[in-house]
């Protein structure tokens, strides 16, 4: 059997993928969510000084994409060329999205590579022709069971829709070409047993399963209807179905077939980031093609849950979408990072609501962080000149202080990093935050500051000395999710000046306490998270 992508196969890279998104239309708030935190996540893993590679893209063949460039007037081609420049990579530059790579499928380097895996697939005899008749779903780019379908109601009275577009399926009837997917039922049973950590969270991990267990159907790798696509190698006739082209593409990315070392040190992914409405294409398909030709599985499929608004998942299709710009022009670009990955359990169903993202970003950014970074260098200003004091009085109450940072490394670096729990790591350095704000209240290093005795002076460095040195692991902590103000807090330190680049700061060592040293220039810069201006939604 194949094996497992947790072992990597002496493969070097951290490898996360988003999915390669269609460009039928811009980018909302849910293409956004899974991006960041893609970012977010490996991100994390160059800061604990790791090789990565972090790939997204876009899908731009099928039928889909040819109707909506008919609907505007435009060839395909020049539709998802237009969508790519002017709405997706702009927004990924936007939104800091350090991605290594962005892969089209309607590039060579890709559609040459998915023929020739193709055809040795069809060389193998795992492929072979046929007919099948059944509905279709365009917006899904699949064809459905007719259990998975649901009744129309209003203007689709008496019609079947697809339960994800809630749009009326087609009835279609073509000769393709098969993969011999019902085959694969017990070897994918096998390795999800084997690797129970392989679909995440379990609810997905459970569904996949049971619908595994009620056997497999050989799919239909071929469409003949339309030409927008790439071609079958061996019968010009048809184009290869646009899913698999598409799941293709986490390989020919990383060098299948054309650069054996690059793929060698990156193949399989380590996490592949997807909707939970693309889960059985990612957890049943692609490991079976994998399994066909020989090739490693990924070490695990996280579905994230979807967003939504008044109930509703967000899509253009139910008129829910949100541009991120929206948002960002508001709260700014590292508040929207944190804010999805704070507010939402990663892998659940959440609600973004205006009121809420205002609500916790005064009470958590604002008043929690962003003071907390103003206070301790407008003191150190005031009592020191602008020059971090030695701590020469430690006591229990600093002990404290130092045992909360330590251990919020260790959480978030676990649940980030490992667990892809954005939200408890998040919450981590959030809590070790409240834990320096009580701390700073509990000394109050505005009264200590009259005491001008030795003693007095000491303590009053201390205590400055503490709250700066959190400070520093906190920037470290949030520079993969808040990047920007990270460093600005990192640089209002004196921490680029004595430490170096906040990117070199290995985040599993953020709590070895002492690193800022005395006399490093700590400065007040502009506010963090400035308040909010009161403006409608």
């Amino acid at each position: 059997m194949a094996a497992t992508g947790s072992e990597k196969q002496g493969a070097t890279a951290y490898y996360v993928s988003t999915p390669i998104y269609y460009v039928n239309d811009a980018p909302h708030l849910g293409h956004a969510y899974t991006t960041v935190a893609g970012d977010v996540l490996t991100r994390w893993h160059r800061q604990r000084g790791e090789k990565v590679w972090y790939l997204t893209g876009t899908d731009e063949h099928g039928q889909k994409i040819m109707r909506t460039a008919e609907a505007n007037n435009v060839t395909p081609q020049a539709w998802c060329d237009k969508l790519v420049e002017e709405a997706w990579k702009p927004l990924w530059e936007h939104l800091n999205i350090a991605n290594d790579d962005f892969i089209r499928t309607t590039e060579k380097r890709h559609t040459d590579r998915v023929q020739e895996f193709v055809q040795d697939l069809y060389d193998k005899g795992e492929i072979y022709k046929g007919g099948y008749e059944g509905p279709y779903c365009v917006g899904c780019e699949e064809y459905k069971l007719p259990g998975d379908l649901i009744d129309g109601e209003g203007e689709f009275a008496g019609q079947k829709l697809c339960p994800i577009h809630k749009k009326p399926v087609e009835l279609l009837k073509e000769e393709n070409y098969f993969f011999k997917l019902s085959e694969y039922g017990p070897k994918l049973l096998e390795f999800y047993a084997a690797n129970p950590g392989f679909i995440q969270p379990e609810s997905a991990r459970n569904e996949v399963v049971n619908f595994v267990e009620q056997g497999l159907q050989d799919l239909s790798i071929s469409r003949s209807t339309f030409d927008w696509g790439v071609p079958v190698p061996w019968d010009d006739k048809h184009v290869i179905y646009v899913w698999v082209d598409a799941l293709l593409n986490y390989a020919t990315a990383v060098g299948y077939g054309a650069n054996q070392e690059k793929f060698e040190g990156t193949f399989p992914a380590n996490v592949h980031l997807i909707g939970k409405d693309i889960l059985r294409f990612h957890s049943v398909i692609w490991p079976a093609m994998l399994m066909a030709q020989g090739l490693p599985l990924p070490g695990k499929v996280v579905a994230n849950g979807w967003l939504m608004v008044g109930g509703e998942k967000m899509s253009k299709s139910n008129l829910t979408g949100i541009k991120p710009q929206d948002l960002t022009s508001h709260f700014g670009v590292d508040a929207y990072r944190w804010y999805f990955l704070r507010a939402i359990a990663y892998g659940s169903d959440g609600s973004f609501s205006w009121e809420d993202f205002s609500a916790r970003y005064t009470s958590e950014l604002a008043n929690d962080y962003g003071n907390l970074a103003s206070r301790v260098a407008a003191m150190v200003g005031k009592y020191f000149g602008g020059a971090l004091p030695e701590a020469t009085a430690a006591g229990d109450a600093e002990r404290a202080v130092q045992e909360g940072l330590a251990k919020a490394v260790a959480t978030a670096d676990r649940k980030i990093g490992e667990e892809l729990d954005f939200q408890s790591g998040i919450l981590a350095v959030f809590e070790f935050v409240k834990q320096v704000n009580g701390y700073i209240t509990e000394q109050e290093p505005w009264k200590v500051a009259k005491d001008t005795s030795p003693e007095g002076q000491a303590r009053l460095a201390t205590v400055l000395y503490t709250a700066a040195e959190s400070l520093r692991g906190v920037a470290v902590l949030l520079n993969p999710v808040m990047p920007e103000t990270s460093q600005k807090l990192w640089e209002s330190l004196g921490a680029e000046e004595s430490l170096g680049a906040l990117a070199d700061q290995k985040v599993q060592n953020a709590g070895v306490w002492g690193g800022l040293p005395a006399g490093a220039t700590v400065t007040k810069g502009a506010v963090l998270f400035p308040r909010l201006e009161e403006k409608p939604a």
